[in-house]
């Protein structure tokens, strides 16, 4: 679980990217290679489901972001992804797994033009966001996993109750 600083931060970051101001972050955060940091993803049958033939090539120019703040995500800007890399070192193995999956979604959406965060939706009703959790969701029950172990990985400290429903009711998964 995030602590209550990092939450903050992670808002202010959204905050400052719906203004175009995440230049100021670019500062301090440099990218990297995807591939550097994340072997043999472009072998993975969830990662060439999401890309086809293009899995090395848009992988292999993908760039990665270490963040102080949140857990993972995708810049709107350009497209990179953006890792804490205390949850990467220390977080749920399958968790780290299924968040990168659901973040090539959004890869895969950015660069197709989709608006990752419209503003139309809230976030778990927001098209994108039902997308890369359904794809999520398929990976994890290949991995074995009860839709009650799927509704623990889906509880967000910014999601409420009734929002996990909604969320679990789109993409089909039995939360209690």
């Amino acid at each position: 679980m995030a602590s209550w600083m990092e939450y903050f931060a992670w808002k202010l970051f959204r905050l400052l990217r719906r203004l175009h101001m995440q230049g100021i972050l670019r500062l301090v955060t440099p990218t990297r290679m995807f591939t550097d940091y994340f072997k043999g993803f472009e072998k993975v049958d969830a990662v060439k489901g999401i890309f086809g033939e293009k899995t090395g090539e848009i992988l292999g120019n993908l760039k990665v972001e270490f963040i102080f703040f949140g857990y993972m995500g995708v810049d709107g800007a350009d497209g990179h992804l953006m890792v804490n890399e205390r949850y990467l070192n220390n977080g749920d193995k399958e968790d780290i797994y299924l968040d990168v999956i659901h973040e090539l979604v959004h890869v895969r959406q950015w660069l197709e033009g989709k608006e990752l965060f419209d503003p139309r939706y809230d976030y778990v009703d927001r098209p994108t966001e039902i997308e890369a959790y359904a794809y999520t969701v398929t990976e994890a029950r290949k991995l074995g996993w009860t839709d009650a172990r799927i509704c623990m990985y889906l509880k967000t400290e910014w999601m409420s109750d009734e929002e996990l429903k909604r969320l679990a009711n789109s993409i089909n998964v039995k939360c209690r």
